[in-house]
């Protein structure tokens, strides 16, 4: 599963990401466009982490 994929089956949008986590909204983008690859072991752990998003 992508940063992308798990942040959409939460119902997060990049905004909501970025404030989240307090990773940049453009980094953010730049991961889910494909412009920039975010670390296989840092994707594992931020899927992980979106996954236990809770509204």
């Amino acid at each position: 599963m992508t940063i992308k994929e798990a942040r959409k089956s939460v119902g997060l949008t990049q905004k909501g990401l970025s404030e989240w986590l307090g990773i940049p909204q453009r980094t953010i983008e730049a991961w889910d466009t494909g412009n920039r690859k975010c670390p296989e072991w840092c994707e594992r752990l931020l899927v992980e982490k979106i996954l236990t998003y809770q509204k």
